[in-house]
């Protein structure tokens, strides 16, 4: 069976080396005799991995001693409930803009923890564009902000100068493009779109915002607990931060993350091309908002769009299928997939149309 065009917004589609590597430390990890899923998280072989994974996340990112990078379990959302568990005191108050779904259940479970001031919103257009010109209250403890909106397909092309530390869920564009860590109080993304498999999740955390709540923090919810025990306080997802480690060290193979960047735009300059041209469709969020990441565009004759779909699915072509908010289209171009794939995409869009002159 030949090989499909993967547009599905998570899990992503990672390099064909990640996969042929992690497969084989499957089977037997580094010539060892065990599998990678075997060994003791505590032995020199993934001690080596975990120092590996974060050696290569400070590298890429020019990460200072000042923050510390940790390999976490329960995804996004469970750093929805950590970072104010361990910012935000129940007298205190923290700054969130909601962009969408995953900012949206960021703000809700903030509120069990101290008052949330929402200082935009694009909810009333169904979070087809990023808020402007809002402020951001110097007394709020922190700023959460969601770097990209992944079901409708949003991203924040220049980040806001805050008063306060920015916390920045970046799950489904990390390693996109270039960042100033220096920037954020607290960064957070889960693995499974741009880094790995589902499973683990990215958290780069400037030291001294912690430890100023008055709470006391369950263990397993407290970054220090995690920071004290450099991520392996109790057994941690190996396979996902081996297959991490793996796809940080194929960004830096070819040419970083500045190079990453260049391609993903190339990828997102086709597509958003052809949908701008193809009289059949047309793009779902604002153009000065396009995601490079999550491309969301709908069929103007909507009956048609089945159609397409099956036209696409025979090009090998999947995961095209809009969420069901948006509705339409939604091509999700991880850092991973080519822009032959994306080529492949634009030619079924143009003879479709051709067939429906």
């Amino acid at each position: 069976m030949s090989k499909k065009h993967n547009f599905g917004a998570g899990p992503g589609i990672l390099p064909d080396q990640v996969f042929e590597q992690a497969s084989k430390a499957v089977l037997d990890f580094n010539g060892i005799g065990l599998s990678l899923l075997e060994i003791s998280h505590r032995s020199s072989h993934f001690v080596a991995v975990m120092d590996k994974a974060v050696a290569l996340v400070r590298e890429l990112f020019n990460v200072s001693d000042d923050y510390e990078v940790l390999f976490l379990q329960g995804g996004a959302s469970m750093q929805f409930c950590m970072v104010p568990y361990n910012l935000l005191d129940s007298d205190k108050k923290a700054a969130y803009l909601n962009t969408g779904t995953w900012a949206d259940n960021a703000v809700i479970e903030a509120r069990m923890f101290g008052e949330v001031v929402e200082v935009g919103s694009s909810k009333d257009k169904n979070f087809n564009y990023i808020p402007k010109g809002y402020n951001i209250p110097s007394d709020c403890e922190y700023f959460h902000i969601t770097s990209n909106n992944t079901i409708f397909g949003t991203q924040v092309q220049e980040f806001p100068k805050s008063p306060v530390p920015v916390v920045c869920d970046m799950s489904s564009d990390i390693f996109s493009r270039p960042i100033n860590v220096n920037d954020f109080g607290l960064i957070y993304a889960g693995a499974q779109k741009n880094m790995g498999p589902a499973g683990t999740t990215l958290v780069i955390v400037r030291k001294d915002i912690l430890g100023k709540v008055k709470r006391q923090i369950p263990t397993m919810l407290n970054y220090q607990t995690h920071i004290d025990k450099g991520s392996m306080f109790n057994t941690p997802p190996v396979f996902p931060i081996y297959a991490s480690m793996l796809t940080l060290e194929w960004v830096k193979e070819i040419g970083g993350v500045a190079e990453v960047q260049k391609r993903n735009a190339r990828k997102a300059e086709l597509l958003y091309a052809e949908i701008d041209r193809n009289p059949l469709f047309e793009g779902a969020a604002a153009k000065e908002d396009r995601s490079k990441m999550n491309v969301t565009f709908v069929m103007k004759d909507d009956s048609l769009s089945g159609e397409f779909l099956k036209l696409a699915e025979a090009a090998g072509c999947i995961g095209l299928k809009g969420h069901r908010s948006v509705g339409g289209f939604r091509a999700s171009m991880y850092n991973a997939l080519t822009e032959d794939s994306v080529k492949v995409l634009v030619d079924v869009m143009k003879k479709f149309a051709d067939q429906k002159a």
